[in-house]
């Protein structure tokens, strides 16, 4: 296994993440927006000024974090051996309960955020680490 990454399985994981998270957010967008005290006339006005690439910006910076979470996911299964497509799901929970729904939790309180924003959030970031991690797991090395 060595220093090989198979980019072709990041890609596609982080591809089908990215996929997942919009489909979550469109569904959620609402519970979203009133979870962090926003309306829709808000978001619009908020945006107003923006260019495009402003506007663009954050969907590409979440796929380059999936990228990201791939090769990491990619590392520990390379670690663990386990190049299996539960091994992949499981470690993805793993890192999700140990470093994201308690970095998302802390930074939520404290700047009073409600807590459905907490669970909207991160039950996203779970579905995505855990499909990552699943496809990862599932194409191997």
């Amino acid at each position: 296994m060595g220093g090989h990454v198979n980019f072709v399985g990041v890609l596609v994981a982080a591809v089908t993440a990215w996929i997942f998270g919009a489909i979550y957010y469109t569904a959620l967008g609402k519970a979203w927006m009133t979870a962090q005290g926003k309306t829709v006339e808000s978001c619009k006005i908020e945006n107003a000024g923006k260019s495009g690439l402003a506007k663009a910006s954050p969907f590409v910076g979440s796929f380059l974090a999936e990228l990201v979470m791939g090769v990491t996911l990619f590392g520990i299964l390379t670690h663990t051996g386990l190049f299996t497509l539960r091994a992949g799901v499981i470690s993805g929970a793993f890192c999700w309960f140990g470093f994201v729904l308690t970095t998302i939790a802390v930074n939520n309180a404290y700047s009073f955020r409600k807590p459905m924003l907490t669970v909207i959030d991160s039950a996203h970031w779970l579905g995505v680490l855990a499909i990552i991690g699943g496809i990862i797991g599932w194409m191997g090395p």
